[in-house]
């Protein structure tokens, strides 16, 4: 979700191309994110107007963003942060974390109070876009046990963000290879109908 939510658009190649262990270079991305000064210049006097509010952002002001540094490149110490950890962007997984049982996932992983999920690791009901979202807006900074920002610091911290595809771990089976059968194509005939009709 790095490369997606943070990395420059000039630089998603690279990152994609390159080694964990440059990581260093892109660090600039993470700790100064252009992603919430985008979505505030966007949607700011829209915020404003349907909350009646005086916001003059919705970006985080805690630069620089350390909370997404734990988030994305280190782990989130005592959930996922190993103890020699070395920032890069690799997906982390505390196998010492008790798994929660399919019907008692939280969609949200860890920053819905599920310590089994994303970040820590990956499920197949793990809303990541919402996560990364959420995170990117600051939602680290209103948990205040992790000491990265406080809530004043992400004005709109507390707000679910979303893509608007959701994702459920109910969506999938219990058991191996838990990714459901693929909802069958169109017939032939109706390409072949949309074929003809150009």
């Amino acid at each position: 979700m790095v490369n997606e939510l943070v990395i420059g658009l000039k630089y998603k190649a690279l990152f994609n191309t390159d080694v964990p262990s440059n990581d260093g270079q892109f660090a600039t991305f993470v700790t100064n994110p252009t992603l919430p000064t985008i979505l505030s210049l966007l949607f700011l006097n829209t915020v404003n107007t349907l909350t009646n509010q005086t916001l003059t952002t919705l970006a985080p002001t805690n630069y620089p963003r350390n909370d997404l540094v734990a988030a994305f490149l280190t782990g989130i110490k005592g959930i996922n942060q190993p103890k020699k950890v070395v920032g890069s962007e690799q997906l982390r997984l505390n196998t010492a974390t008790k798994v929660t049982p399919l019907a008692k996932q939280n969609t949200l992983g860890v920053i819905g109070g599920d310590n089994a999920g994303f970040p820590n690791g990956r499920r197949l009901g793990d809303d990541v876009v919402d996560i990364a979202l959420d995170v990117v807006m600051g939602r680290l900074c209103t948990i205040p046990a992790l000491g990265f920002c406080t809530a004043a610091q992400a004005p709109v911290g507390s707000v679910a963000f979303t893509d608007g595809a959701p994702v459920s771990a109910a969506d999938f089976s219990a058991k191996f290879p838990y990714v459901n059968d693929p909802l069958p194509g169109n017939s032939p005939e109706f390409g072949q109908a949309i074929y003809n009709s150009r």
